[in-house]
């Protein structure tokens, strides 16, 4: 008999597109219709998530890719992560009265890196053309599209803000002066005239390639640089410090980034090798929780059991550590991953997994990194860095100005796969510019201001972010692409997913489908970066039984609703060529399409 599962898993031979908004996959699907490949459909199908999720990401953010050329057959990295302005100083800031970075308003904001990494993505893997890409969100910018009663009440809850801070947010998401009502068909037509004129400029030259370098140009040494540098050196915004502030970033520091292709760091677990973003995101915690696992029989242990999670949870808490201390822009900083990654690293630090919860922040004290390591842990005992209520993106109250993420994983029928996270822009990180229809990022606030860390400020770096998709080989060949939104929960709730799906042979959907859980022991990313120690959220679905167990291991349990945690998606491609793919049920807007 078949396991029940919330939804199908989708299979095909053609294409499967998963993402977070049902719309963005259907176009993503069309795309591969249309004779594009699974770049040209990443592509179009991140733009749409703009328009259809301005609350999770927008034109101004920012996103990693982990992508498998089969042209190239290769695994490489996009990485679309802007770096701090060039006027973004320790001195700077702290001469503004600040002693954490906010998490909204310009001082927050880094260099936009989305549309150069989806335009470095179309030209040099793809086949379609700007206009093939972007029309999609036109059309919904431009005619509108429903709006979700997530977004209606995100905006409703910011009207005040909006009318008497940011008013150019005000004008673009309350037209009329009021919150659009939920399935409500919302327009953005500056937006749409942004992206019109756009392509206008792209097919003023000739030939695709001429073209997508035109239209990054439009961007970032364009109208779009420009009506950017005019706002930001006169607008003065409220941020969560309480006070106005201007920003720093210019259109000469977008005039002088540019996306790059990168390789990916990779770790070899039971048959699979994980391909992720380097050090400059969290995307080595994954890679070193599984490092930590290997010694226990994740595989005799129910997938839905107290064992189970504590064991995660607990391997989690260790690498974490780690992350607060080594991890930052390794153009900037040496982070020692042979080390972190090591055989012998795991070994030792395994045996600190007992069958009690840790309450304690523990990071490897390496050999060299001695300063570094007492630096960050000084910082992190302060008082303002413990306890309170810790930011959570994709779990916040509506009302709060937070954002968050969407996801998208497409694999076509010749095999190139896309596993990717845009983030940032979202409506509630910064007022938006007038005449281009969006806001900028707030990923600055993953920077400290405390000097001589890995994620101390300094111009020219990239933010650690908290982005990471994933992409795993099995026995050496291109399998399986999947992440989720969700902060620093993005690793925990990827590491409960692939671990049931390699140890317990479930289907995609059926491993989505699964209880998840996740930890704030460690500092969060985000502003106020507080964290709750010994701290465990498991979904209620769990059972008395296994959330009791919980309690007596010492955790500090948080029981969230059941089908609330988390938003998964994944998409495989099987040696025969068959494709799956699936999307998790929770917030209903996931979904996996394909044939």
């Amino acid at each position: 008999m078949t396991a029940f599962t919330t939804r199908p898993e989708i299979l095909g031979t053609f294409g499967v597109v998963t993402s977070t908004h049902w719309i963005a996959s259907a176009v993503g699907m069309s795309i591969l219709e249309k004779g594009g490949n699974a770049f040209d459909a990443a592509v179009a199908t991140g733009f749409v998530l703009q328009i259809v999720e301005p609350h999770l990401c927008g034109p101004g953010g920012d996103m990693p890719a982990v992508i498998y050329s089969k042209k190239k057959d290769k695994v490489e990295v996009v990485c679309a992560q802007g770096t701090a302005p060039a006027g973004a100083t320790l001195e700077h800031y702290k001469g503004e009265g600040l002693s954490l970075i906010p998490g909204d308003g310009l001082l927050a904001t880094v260099v936009p890196g989305a549309f150069d990494g989806w335009m470095l993505m179309l030209r040099d893997y793809g086949k379609l053309t700007v206009r093939d890409v972007l029309e999609p969100a036109i059309h919904y910018a431009e005619h509108g599209h429903p709006v979700l009663p997530r977004v209606s009440a995100t905006i409703a809850g910011l009207a005040e803000f909006y009318r008497k801070e940011w008013p150019s947010s005000y004008e673009t998401w309350l037209p009329g002066g009021s919150a659009p009502e939920p399935w409500s068909n919302f327009k953005n037509p500056i937006l749409a005239e942004t992206w019109k004129r756009i392509v206008s400029e792209a097919e003023s030259k000739s030939g695709r390639e001429t073209q997508i370098d035109a239209a990054r140009d439009a961007y970032y040494r364009g109208f779009v640089a420009e009506a950017i540098d005019s706002y930001v050196r006169e607008a003065e915004v409220m941020d969560a410090s309480g006070q106005r502030h201007r920003g720093v970033l210019t259109a000469a520091d977008m005039a002088n980034w540019s996306a790059t292709i990168e390789e990916p760091l990779t770790y070899d677990y039971h048959g699979w090798t994980i391909a992720k973003i380097g050090p400059w995101g969290q995307g080595p915690a994954f890679l070193q929780t599984l490092s930590l696992l290997k010694g226990f029989n994740l595989s005799a242990m129910d997938p839905a059991g107290a064992d189970f999670v504590h064991i995660i949870t607990e391997a989690m808490k260790l690498a974490f550590a780690d992350r607060e201390v080594y991890y930052g822009d390794p153009n900037f900083t040496k982070v020692p991953l042979d080390i972190l990654l090591s055989n012998a690293y795991a070994a030792e630090r395994s045996k600190l997994i007992t069958s009690e919860a840790s309450h304690s922040l523990r990071p490897g004290r390496l050999s060299g990194f001695e300063n570094q390591y007492d630096l960050t842990m000084d910082m992190l005992e302060t008082p303002e860095a413990k306890g309170g209520a810790v930011y959570e993106p994709t779990m916040s109250h509506l009302t709060e100005k937070r954002g968050d993420t969407v996801h998208i994983d497409v694999i076509d029928r010749e095999g190139n796969m896309v596993s990717v996270t845009p983030s940032g822009g979202w409506l509630q990180s910064s007022p938006v510019v007038p005449g281009l229809g969006f806001c900028l990022n707030s990923r600055a606030q993953m920077f400290w201001l405390k000097p001589g860390l890995p994620s101390s400020l300094a111009p020219g770096k990239r933010p650690r972010t908290t982005l990471t998709p994933s992409l795993g080989l099995y026995e050496g060949r291109p399998t399986l692409a999947f992440g989720t939104p969700g902060g620093d929960q993005q690793e925990q709730w990827q590491l409960a997913f692939f671990l049931r799906y390699a140890h317990h042979h479930m289907n995609l959907q059926e491993a989505i489908d699964q209880p998840l859980f996740h930890t704030s022991h460690f500092p969060s990313s985000f502003y106020p970066r507080t964290r709750d120690p010994g701290s465990i959220t498991a979904e209620e679905n769990f059972g008395a039984e296994v959330l009791d167990a919980l309690r007596k291991k010492g955790h500090k349990l948080t029981v969230a609703p059941e089908w609330t945690v988390g938003r998964l998606t994944a998409a495989r491609r099987d040696v025969s060529g068959l494709l799956r793919a699936a999307a998790t049920p929770r917030l209903m807007q996931a979904y996996a399409v394909g044939r």
